[in-house]
């Protein structure tokens, strides 16, 4: 009993000096809860500032966030080539890749840094390469070279006169780029769209416009090179819209339906001496076209040489569709905003509508001039003359379907491209002149 007594005594004295002790446990148990309930809403809290900072920061990094209203233009414009090149067949080897290109190129990246083929270091960065030092173009007249028939203008070489009275849309172009303040070089550069040949323009451009050359007051040409290329290839592929007015306005229903005598026959002879023999006279006149023109005569060699057939089937199908892509997302990509929406390009596209609209018409008014001197069945049907702007084959396709719509049984395609084939020429030699004053 006393021990029982004894122990509750002590149990008794405990409680009663508890609160000096500390050893109140419901009130230690509520502090302790209390501290940890802060604890856990102060964790809690930065937990939730941090993810929020970081959703902010991954957002900061997305096209979202840097997107502005030119990218989303230019996205827009991208899609409208595709969409031409699929739903209208418009240049769909060109415009796809380009209008992909052009989707490519305007992704926005983080504010302040260089996009697309501009990022140091970046795929894209070495393909534009070939752009740039002008590679893609000579292999693209490679190419033709090795999958164009010259057995037309070899039947018929009065026509060639038709695809040099076309380049008259170069020369145009060259002076009303001067009148709106470009400099010569930017002037030559932009001046070849009038020829309608992707390939030259990108060749002239890359060696006039390339935003390196210094001119010798000091001051530096602008890069061009992206805003003249899709000036050229868009209006290459627009060519079944522009030309076709154009024929029915100048040329009348009569002269629509002048039947050419049928082409004489080229013997195989012929068509193996003449990439030789081209090759020499143009260079020789025109140095500086060596690039463009040497490739396309070599290509046509290959082709018509019947030895290496192997290396022209390689140049007119793998080779050129290679170049083809890599040259169209290049230089589709190379059209950011900030560089392409500018004065200066709204000037270029508006100097090359003109400049086509004058090709055509040399080409045409030039034809209607050749049967001022001929007679009887060597007079030309005047339409083939629209062909002699270097959209190849289309142009004288164009041709040939707007003849058959005046007569149905009138057949140009053949005769158009006598003149369609001089234009390549013509444009090549028209640029190897001006580079060899400007460059």
């Amino acid at each position: 009993m006393k021990k029982i007594l004894l122990i509750f005594g002590v149990l008794s004295l405990l409680i009663f000096i508890r609160p000096a002790l500390g050893l109140n446990t419901a009130q230690n148990n509520t502090e302790s809860t209390t501290t940890i309930e802060q604890t856990d809403e102060t964790t809690n809290q930065r937990f939730i500032d941090e993810a929020i900072g970081g959703i902010k920061q991954f957002y900061n990094y997305t096209g979202f966030a840097n997107a502005t209203s030119g990218n989303l233009l230019m996205i827009l414009i991208g899609i409208i080539f595709i969409y031409l090149g699929i739903k209208f067949d418009y240049e769909p080897l060109l415009l796809i890749p380009i209008g992909a290109g052009v989707i490519i190129g305007n992704i926005p990246f983080v504010a302040g840094n260089q996009t697309g083929i501009y990022e140091t270091g970046s795929v894209l960065n070495y393909l534009y390469f070939g752009v740039v030092k002008g590679v893609y173009p000579p292999l693209i007249f490679l190419g033709i070279g090795a999958m164009t028939d010259f057995s037309s203008l070899i039947a018929n070489p009065k026509l060639m006169l038709l695809g040099a009275a076309a380049q008259i849309g170069v020369f145009a172009t060259f002076l009303g780029a001067l009148y709106l303040g470009f400099n010569l070089p930017e002037a030559g550069a932009i001046g070849i769209i009038g020829g309608a040949d992707g390939p030259t323009a990108i060749f002239l451009s890359s060696k006039l416009a390339n935003g390196i050359n210094v001119l010798a007051d000091g001051t530096t040409v602008k890069n061009l090179i992206g805003p003249i290329a899709i000036a050229a290839y868009s209006y290459m592929a627009l060519v079944p819209v522009i030309q076709p007015p154009l024929m029915r306005l100048l040329i009348s229903k009569e002269d629509r339906k002048i039947r050419m005598k049928p082409p004489r026959a080229v013997s195989q002879k012929e068509k193996m001496i003449f990439p030789i023999v081209a090759l020499i006279l143009t260079t020789f006149i025109s140095p500086s076209a060596l690039p463009l023109l040497g490739m396309l005569f070599f290509g046509n060699l290959l082709k018509e040489s019947g030895r290496t057939e192997r290396l022209a089937d390689t140049a007119r199908t793998k080779l050129i569709d290679i170049v083809t892509i890599l040259l169209g997302v290049t230089v589709g990509a190379s059209t950011q905003a900030d560089i392409f929406i500018t004065k200066d390009s709204m000037m270029i596209f508006a100097l090359g509508a003109i400049s086509f609209v004058i090709a055509t018409m040399g080409g045409l008014f030039f034809a209607k001039f050749m049967n001022l001197f001929l007679k009887g069945a060597d007079k030309i049907n005047p339409l083939i003359g629209a062909a002699g702007v270097s959209a190849v084959p289309d142009s004288a396709r164009v041709v040939h379907a707007e003849g058959l719509k005046s007569d149905p049984n009138n057949y140009l395609l053949m005769h158009a491209m006598a003149p369609n084939v001089s234009g390549v020429i013509g444009s090549a030699i028209a640029a190897g002149i001006i580079l060899s004053f400007l460059g």
